[in-house]
């Protein structure tokens, strides 16, 4: 009944609708222009709501976040060119579609399958939060250091491919996230003299610079590609052989309903993300089809497998970052930078004290899916061509202004400048060297929650283990970190046996 009731007033607020509408649609066109990502976006309107009413700023973040998954399949199936980590998977059979001269049916699929997965995914968050949040009350220091373990553990091995450079990414946060003072002797710790420093480093500079500056450098390298690619897409958008039968529906219905289910386990685990939900539900459905062969060459089934659970994962990442303070993803890392910003309550006691904040953002979320899916069925052909259209030429240096005028204004400082451009020119080679910029920065937040639970623990058990040893829940969560490395290790050893047999015939 009280959710009626909160849904029932903010249909009637007038503005806080208008604010939906206007994060729903820039979340679209912001995923997809090709190369030009969601996370970035929401990076560089994360300084805007400090001047803005909390629930208006979070409900400002999270539409656009919602929004731009299923925008960036329009830059998948539409220029080859994903907006989104996990429209990677999108992009195997959204493109054959398009050249098929299908592009606005599979884009319409998209939309489809993003609304079932985003919905399903926010009933989950609805029905799951208020039993995880009373467990999570139960939860002392040693609980939470080991979730935190096994949060670093599935960033380390599970999240990247290549774990050697996850590994690394993760040691990098760490290290840049201990900078500053040390919590309990008061001694500078990695600031090699410079005053700047001693607070540690801003996360909003090193954001900015990580996840925007570093991707218009990339964009600048590569634009005479993407001028190719969307003359390209202009033709694709023109076809006309895109009318979305009966047959089509039902073919996408059983990858639908899989992709949502795979989608919101996987946004319950911290920090494995959606690009491991839509890989891992395209992987089942291709595996239960009936043609397997033709996954990869234009499968609406595929579009329908990937968008699903790629925007199921939306709502369920939200319980262990409103619970625990722990982002499941990088588009989480910003909305959790925009609570700390307004002071909002997160943690184990956050529905208790926030209930009806949660309700409003929750029905803010609904409101954005159906807007962005009725935009996306009716209109994305028209969002693409605009994007097609868009100068890069224009776009990558007023992002580049934005961000300078963004990062001075919050503090008024050119030291947070500076480490913007730093982060920069990092996060680009990063890029450059395969290593991944959104597991160093949701390393780098997690690790003071993580120094804090395991002082505090160290506190409670004067230095003994004894107190995890007698704690259920954190040593079953260290114990499934040691399973995970050794699943890893074998995985390796395996592949390495294999790859020494292949090499000796």
């Amino acid at each position: 009944m009280e959710i009626l009731n909160v849904f029932l007033q903010t249909l009637q607020d007038a503005e806080l609708l208008l604010l939906i509408l206007v994060a729903s649609i820039f979340g679209m066109l912001v995923g997809a222009i090709p190369g030009l990502t969601i996370s970035a976006a929401m990076a560089i309107t994360l300084p805007l709501t400090y001047y803005i009413d909390p629930l208006f700023a979070i409900a400002l973040l999270y539409v656009m976040g919602k929004a731009g998954r299923y925008g960036g399949s329009i830059a998948a199936i539409l220029f080859n060119t994903p907006g989104t980590t996990a429209s990677t998977i999108t992009q195997l059979d959204g493109y054959p579609l398009a050249q098929k001269g299908q592009a606005e049916k599979a884009l319409k699929v998209s939309a489809l399958s993003s609304v079932a997965g985003d919905l399903f995914g926010d009933l989950v968050l609805l029905l799951c939060i208020g039993f995880l949040t009373s467990v999570a009350l139960r939860l002392g220091p040693p609980e939470l250091f080991s979730i935190y373990l096994t949060t670093f553990t599935v960033l380390a091995l599970v999240v990247d491919k290549h774990p050697i450079n996850s590994i690394v990414c993760v040691t990098l946060g760490m290290l840049v996230s201990t900078i500053g003072l040390d919590p309990i002797s008061g001694q500078e710790r990695l600031t090699f003299g410079i005053n700047e420093l001693a607070n540690g480093i801003n996360l909003i500079p090193l954001m900015i610079g990580i996840f925007v500056i570093s991707e218009v450098l990339i964009q600048v390298e590569s634009v005479n590609v993407q001028i190719a690619a969307t003359k390209k897409a202009r033709q694709l958008v023109n076809r006309r052989n895109n009318r979305l039968t009966r047959k089509d529906i039902k073919q996408c219905a059983m990858p639908i309903c899989s992709g949502s289910l795979i989608g919101s386990i996987i946004g319950l685990l911290p920090g494995v993300g959606s690009a491991v939900a839509a890989y891992l539900s395209y992987s089942f459905s291709k595996s239960r089809s009936s043609k397997p062969h033709s996954w990869g060459k234009g499968q609406l089934a595929g579009v329908a497998s990937a968008e699903s659970a790629n925007n199921a994962v939306s709502g369920p990442s939200m319980i262990p970052l409103l619970t625990l303070g722990i982002p499941g993803s990088t588009m989480g890392t910003v909305l959790l930078s925009a609570l700390l910003i307004h002071g909002s309550d997160f943690g184990p006691a956050f529905l208790v004290s926030s209930q009806d904040f949660f309700l409003q953002v929750f029905i803010c979320g609904v409101i954005g899916i159906l807007c962005y899916g009725a935009i996306g069925y009716f209109i994305s052909p028209y969002i693409a061509k605009f994007t097609a259209s868009t100068p890069k030429v224009i776009i990558y240096p007023a992002i580049f202004i934005t961000c300078l005028v963004s990062v001075y204004s919050l503090s008024g400082s050119s030291f947070d400048v500076l480490i913007m451009l730093l982060a920069g020119v990092s996060g680009w080679l990063m890029k450059k060297a395969q290593l991944s910029p959104p597991i160093f920065i949701i390393a780098f937040i997690l690790t003071k929650g993580a120094e804090e639970s395991f002082l505090q623990t160290q506190l409670l058990s004067e230095s003994s283990i004894d107190v995890i040893l007698d704690r259920p829940i954190a040593l079953s969560f260290i114990g499934l970190s040691i399973v995970i490395v050794l699943i890893r290790c074998f995985i390796f050893l395996t592949h390495r046996r294999s790859h020494h047999e292949t090499d000796s015939l």
